[in-house]
């Protein structure tokens, strides 16, 4: 299987190009930068130039994978319609993996944690995970002061912004973001052992920041 992996559900646009043969994972080429108001420049660069430095051409592949948040609407939805187009047009399917997942396979981890990422509002999106391969429950959002971490280390960007409350250093939340070369591996993995992926859906916990207004207001007049 060869799969074109991206996420933009957090500050980090981050792209890779993932090969699988058999259990075997390997990740032909890769990229990441942290710009989160440039989601929509530079998304579709960057794939062009990792299909590029992957040595493939788009009809090569045969997987897409996008992360799915939670996260900011705006910058989430970029590539999630980028994904589902590209597939679209490729005529592949397209699967979408939590943007958590990617953040807690990226650590490495072998015993339990908990990831977290910015949710705005002074709040995170966060999850439990037995392992670095493992999430134990689903992705919850809170106010950091709410969350019962019961001693367990917190990684992510929102771990480094409420590291006080967390009681930990800024320096043990790494990984702070998604990277796409994660997201592809725990996509790859989960399509060989007959698991179904989540479609590529926005993850949302809560209503947007943003509101259709409501109907003006009736303005009496003033009578002398």
């Amino acid at each position: 299987m060869l799969l074109l992996a991206f996420d933009t559900a957090t500050p980090a646009v981050t792209v890779a190009v993932c090969e699988s043969s058999g259990a075997d994972v390997r990740v032909r080429a890769s990229t990441s930068s942290v710009d989160a108001r440039r989601h929509g420049e530079l998304l579709t660069p960057s794939v062009r130039d990792i299909v590029e430095q992957a040595g493939v051409a788009l009809g090569e592949l045969t997987h897409v994978a996008v992360g799915i948040g939670p996260g900011p609407y705006t910058g989430l939805r970029v590539g999630l319609s980028t994904g589902q187009a590209l597939a679209d047009a490729l005529g592949i399917p397209c699967h979408g993996v939590a943007t958590l997942d990617a953040v807690a396979f990226a650590s490495g981890r072998t015993t339990p944690f908990i990831a977290a990422s910015d949710a705005r509002r002074k709040e995170v999106f966060w999850a439990h995970y037995a392992d670095a391969t493992t999430r134990t429950g689903e992705i919850a959002v809170d106010r950091p002061a709410n969350i019962d971490t019961g001693g367990l280390p917190v990684i992510g960007h929102g771990a480094q912004m409420y590291a006080e409350v967390f009681g930990q250093d800024e320096a043990a939340a790494e990984p702070l973001y998604p990277s796409a070369a994660a997201l592809g591996e725990v996509a790859l993995r989960r399509l060989a052992a007959g698991e179904e992926l989540p479609e590529p859906r926005p993850l949302y916990l809560r209503r947007p920041d943003a509101v259709v207004p409501g109907a003006p207001k009736k303005v009496r007049q003033w009578q002398a």
